[in-house]
């Protein structure tokens, strides 16, 4: 079984974000990346489907700056065995042509299952993953939840607004993982070690003008203060008229 994880160097959820000089991306000063959350649980999911297996291997295959190298290492530690790194300084490349340079190396790699995050936290369009299986022309099965391979066909549990679904896919196939498909592993310090061996392919990634310009960047509105509108009984007709004609949340 040939696994290829698509991961992403994203700002860590817990960092401070702040908004650059040109008042179009982040300032990265002090900012602590990290591999995209959902990312890991793809990670994993491949580590358990090889384990079980017991033969094929994992790539990792990565678009973005130089330093999504060491994100690269920390998979390889998580227990994948190479990878391919497609270097690309863009600031604010746009999805659709992130995926298809993505798609580009896929179609030079042998595979059976592509695995992504449901989505990257740092943008959280979840459209790379779609994206990218459509440009080759595979299935996909996204917020998978669940997942069984068995005789060349994956059967996948996901959630959706209606609940949970159950579907079956012939491989090659792409999946997107979302949490609680497993729990993601801490690598151990000998295979951090071995990590800086691992082979690591870099490539010049070959990307389409973008169709998309990050206009503006502006921080969120701040919260008003709260109000204390009184205790008990009493001080339900005012909380009501608040929340109906202020707050407009009934």
């Amino acid at each position: 079984m040939n696994i290829v994880v698509c991961v992403k160097r994203v700002p860590d959820t817990e960092t401070k974000i702040k908004i650059g000089g040109d008042g179009k991306a982040i300032d990265p000063a002090g900012v602590e990346f990290v591999i995209n959350p959902f990312d890991e649980y793809a990670i994993e999911e491949a580590i358990q489907i090889k384990e079980k297996s017991g033969e094929g291997e994992i790539n990792i295959l990565s678009l973005g700056s130089i330093d999504a190298q060491v994100i690269m290492r920390k998979a390889y530690a998580m227990g994948a065995e190479k990878g391919v790194h497609l270097n690309d300084d863009s600031a604010n490349p746009d999805n659709l042509a992130v995926a298809k340079s993505l798609a580009a190396q896929l179609k030079e790699m042998s595979f059976d299952m592509v695995l992504f995050g449901k989505q990257a936290v740092d943008d959280d369009s979840a459209s790379v993953a779609v994206q990218v299986a459509q440009l080759l022309n595979i299935p996909i099965v996204t917020r998978v939840i669940k997942m069984d391979i068995a005789d060349g066909k994956a059967t996948a549990e996901r959630e959706s607004d209606a609940g949970k679904e159950i579907l079956e896919v012939t491989l090659p196939a792409a999946f997107a993982a979302e949490k609680g498909l497993n729990e993601p592993r801490y690598p151990k310090l000998m295979d951090i070690m071995k990590a800086k061996k691992k082979p690591l392919e870099q490539k010049e990634a070959q990307m389409d003008a973008p169709k998309m310009e990050i206009v503006e960047m502006k921080y969120p509105p701040e919260r008003p203060p709260g109000k204390i509108v009184g205790e008990g009984v009493e001080a339900v007709p005012e909380l009501v008229n608040l929340l109906k004609n202020e707050a407009k949340m009934i």
